[in-house]
């Protein structure tokens, strides 16, 4: 009967040994790559548990059929025969879980592969994304700087026109005020002429 167990699960171990080698070969032409490698990521971690479950089961029938063999007139025969079969699963238990590690490590290399893959793919892009938004920053930059040269530029004349307006004015007051002084001496000289002209008459 276990015997009968154990080459039905030697079966079940080479059937899907087939469709995992298959699917390697089909998993790059796949167009939902990351969902593929998510199934045989999956596919992987249940071959890994089969083994591990594989492995406790032949564990629990051996430790079973040593029990029995202890009360059989053959002991170490019957030993040796249950060890054997011990034997037999262990290997096709660590064969399951060597599948499903394996399985794991191909598909994280073919991840590692298409990012290495994109990552030059994207090089350029992103090169010259970084070499528009430097021109941009010194466009920026420069734009920035108008802006405050114009700034400067506009303070410095009015700044300019003020003092030519100062200029001006002081101009235009000094002149005003030499006109003032000018009559105030006509009319003093005036006035004076007045006075000798009166002086004179009488």
């Amino acid at each position: 009967m276990e015997n009968r167990s154990l080459t039905v699960v030697a079966g079940l171990i080479a059937l899907l040994a087939v469709p995992f080698a298959a699917q390697a070969a089909e998993g790059a032409a796949i167009a939902d790559q990351p969902a593929a490698w998510q199934e045989r990521l999956d596919k992987g971690s249940a071959l890994q548990a089969e083994g591990r479950a594989q492995q406790e089961a032949a564990d629990q029938v051996l430790a079973g059929k040593n029990a029995e063999c202890a009360t059989t007139f053959f002991i170490n025969d019957c030993r040796n025969a249950a060890a054997r079969e011990h034997l037999e699963a262990t290997r096709q238990a660590r064969r399951l879980e060597i599948d499903g590690k394996a399985m794991a490590r191909e598909v994280k290399r073919e991840q590692a592969l298409e990012r290495a893959r994109l990552s030059t793919e994207e090089a350029p892009k992103r090169a010259a994304a970084l070499e528009l938004r430097q021109a941009e920053s010194m466009n920026a930059r420069r734009a920035a700087e108008d802006r405050v040269a114009a700034t400067q530029a506009a303070k410095a004349a009015k700044a300019a026109e003020g003092e030519r307006r100062k200029a001006a004015e002081a101009k235009e007051l000094r002149q005003k005020q030499a006109e003032h002084a000018a009559r105030v001496a006509r009319k003093k000289r005036e006035a004076e002429q007045r006075a000798a002209q009166a002086a004179e008459a009488k």
